[in-house]
């Protein structure tokens, strides 16, 4: 017998189609408990009974509040900072010297900033890095966060974390250098990181004209939910996106073989980043 918690597989299928077309996500055939897990808890918060009528008024276009909610609940993914360390010593060892001599700030873009820890943690990378060459990038950097929920953008926008939040991929050093306390035993970024990184909101599938151009795209294990016609899309608004000889950096399991003739591929090590062909 079914719970109110399940949705009969024409439902589930139909919910697939439609988070596809809003976000560009292919929910899998097998992924029926990852929405029963995320949507659950929506059903007492929007006093709706079942899981079926929480899923088919989501697609209702009179049910902003409900849709967002509901797709800020299946789009959010766990983040950490530093995350895999080695895009991060990168961008302090091969990138960022690249730039050292730019008489402009160096725009870097987090395509998929979840709750801002990738944002700021290229932001700290910055000064770390100017830390140890005086005069070098000497305009800074401008970050700027996307997201298509807004939920997490609000938390990115606070940049206060928690013990848990904090202790995924932060080291005490960095703790110390880069946080002061907050309320109770939370920590904020400071200021000289904040100043640096701003957020928006931003739907992949969208255009991307309006963020201007960028000299690095960090778009990490994003692109691995996507459709191979979706991921195509993306590559192509990324190329153009990027500045001459700019960078775009994948998650460590990704790779776009096939998808696009639009950047060489620069073998690293450890990890593998693309570069924009002129």
């Amino acid at each position: 017998m079914a719970s109110d918690r399940d949705l009969d597989i024409a439902e589930y299928n139909q919910f697939r189609q439609f988070l596809e077309h809003q976000c560009g996500i292919v929910l899998g055939e097998n992924k029926m408990y990852l929405v029963k897990s995320r949507l659950g808890p929506l059903m007492n918060r929007f006093h709706i009974d079942t899981l079926s009528e929480l899923v088919r008024r989501s697609m209702a276009i009179s049910e902003r509040a409900l849709r967002s909610a509901v797709l800020d609940a299946m789009t959010t993914n766990e983040t950490l900072w530093f995350r895999d360390v080695y895009p991060f010593e990168l961008l302090k060892t091969r990138i960022f010297p690249e730039f050292a001599k730019l008489t402009r700030p160096l725009k870097i873009w987090s395509s998929a900033s979840s709750s801002g820890q990738e944002a700021y943690s290229i932001a700290m990378s910055l000064i770390e890095f100017k830390q140890k060459n005086p005069g070098a990038l000497s305009r800074g950097i401008q970050v700027i966060g996307t997201d298509i929920s807004n939920k997490v953008l609000d938390q990115s926008k606070e940049a206060v974390y928690d013990g848990l939040s904090l202790a995924r991929g932060l080291s005490p050093e960095r703790k110390k250098r880069f946080f002061e306390p907050a309320e109770g035993s939370k920590m904020k970024v400071k200021k000289e990181v904040t100043d640096m990184v701003s957020f928006r909101h931003l739907n992949l599938l969208d255009s991307y004209s309006l963020l201007g151009k960028f000299d690095i795209i960090f778009c990490r294990n994003v692109l691995i939910y996507f459709s191979p016609e979706v991921k195509k899309k993306i590559l192509a608004q990324f190329r153009t996106s990027l500045n001459p000889e700019g960078y775009l950096i994948l998650g460590a399991s990704e790779s776009i073989s096939g998808l696009s003739e639009d950047y060489s591929m620069i073998r690293c090590n450890p990890g593998i980043i693309y570069q924009r062909k002129n």
